[in-house]
């Protein structure tokens, strides 16, 4: 029997502003996570390990960021001649602005719709990037296939206070998506969409065309309105009658807002979240070699992460250290996340914040502040953007934000 064509389309997002600073110069996707990965990696992975290796990924914002990271697919087994990585880039035309950016995954979609028909495929996968999980593509596929679903939703459940930034979604007891509801402000379900779908790819590409169609007196000339999955492209193929539920087990994390990035560390702290350091299924990545991470006599790290190359001397709890941290004596970090390359001087403190690659906090500097609660709000994180100097003495107070090269 001939096999069945898959085809994987990864959006690696636009331009991120909910990380605020920490994306002003990268594509999302390439933030780290736990010292030693990106965030595209889990995708990636997800996708070699589950055996799918036509894969395209949709670059809309700084692709130039993501080139080192995905190295042309090569650390998936992906740089092949037939299928393999593809990487596509903003396209000009209908359903973007002026820098030819589109405006919502579903407006991806329609943009490279000719692209799909091209291509052929039996079975159209379809994903974010920028959530943290491990899940075997091909079970959902399965499900799709057993329903004779036009689209299968792979979901999961969270909090109503989460749900209220997703996609939520209720199903019958055959599995059957009856509503979907983009981001309510008061989710009658913590069942939410995890942006993760499999398409009939010729179904998919018509009703995108329907939708365009309809839309197009609504819409600005620069603009398609398709917007979002979950704003109209979801929902008209909810009212066709054949949306599936695919509910995945095990832990899952957007962490595409600071707060839930920051907490998605704290959860790695307390373990492997059944995802990272599974010697069946793990998570590849393009990771800079280095040294080993070196621990003076008379640090103390405690409850926390340090990927290779970091040097402390000073005092680190419950943090995690990407590549090349520098910790002096007589500093402190805690309750942080600091990216690769950052040296904290003798006498300076770092708690509750996210430090991006580069910086340096100087003799005796102050950065961030305790939450009101028990895990800080976006509000509540500091973040300071790459290769920035704090000065000397200098207070940053909780919640700040110092964009990329700030001196202060």
């Amino acid at each position: 029997m001939p096999r069945r064509k898959v085809l994987a389309i990864v959006l690696a997002g636009g331009a991120g502003d909910r990380m605020d600073v920490l994306t002003r110069e990268r594509a999302k996707p390439s933030l780290p996570f736990g010292g030693v990965f990106q965030l595209i990696d889990f995708s990636l992975s997800n996708l070699l390990h589950s055996g799918i290796d036509h894969v395209w990924v949709s670059v809309q914002y700084q692709p130039g960021s993501l080139d080192s990271e995905i190295a042309n697919g090569r650390p998936w087994d992906l740089d092949r001649t037939h299928g393999g990585f593809r990487l596509l880039m903003p396209q000009e035309g209908v359903g973007g602005d002026e820098d030819g950016l589109a405006n919502g995954n579903a407006d991806v979609l329609f943009r490279v719709r000719d692209q799909i028909r091209a291509a052929e495929p039996d079975v159209l996968l379809v994903m974010s990037s920028d959530h943290v999980y491990r899940l075997d593509y091909g079970e959902a596929i399965a499900r799709h296939d057993s329903k004779r679903a036009e689209c299968t939703v792979v979901t999961t459940e969270v909090s109503r206070a989460e749900a209220s930034h997703h996609a939520t979604v209720v199903a019958n007891r055959q599995g059957r998506v009856t509503d979907i509801t983009d981001k309510p402000a008061r989710p009658r379900t913590g069942v939410i969409a995890t942006e993760i779908f499999v398409y009939d790819p010729a179904v998919l590409v018509r009703t995108l065309e329907e939708l365009h169609s309809e839309l197009a007196d609504e819409s600005d000339d620069d603009e398609t309105g398709l917007g979002d999955f979950g704003e109209h492209l979801i929902p008209r193929l909810v009212q066709r009658g054949s949306v599936y539920e695919h509910r995945m087990n095990g832990y899952w994390c957007d962490v595409g807002r600071p707060d839930t990035y920051f907490a998605a560390h704290r959860d790695l702290l307390e373990g492997d979240l059944g995802v990272v350091g599974m010697p069946d299924w793990p998570i590849l990545s393009r990771t800079a070699q280095s040294r080993p991470a070196r621990v003076h006599e008379g640090a103390s790290v405690v409850d926390s992460l340090l990927s290779s190359g970091c040097d402390v001397q000073g005092d680190v709890r419950r943090s995690v250290l990407g590549p090349g941290v520098n910790v002096a004596a007589g500093a402190t970090v805690a309750d942080s996340v600091i990216f690769a390359g950052a040296t904290v001087e003798p006498g300076a403190v770092v708690a509750w914040s996210i430090l991006d690659t580069g910086i340096v906090v100087a003799v005796g500097a102050e950065v961030g502040g305790p939450p009101d609660g028990k895990l800080p709000t976006a509000e509540e994180l500091t973040l300071v953007g790459r290769d920035s100097h704090i000065g000397a003495g200098t207070k940053i107070a909780r919640g700040a934000r110092l964009e990329p090269g700030t001196t202060t």
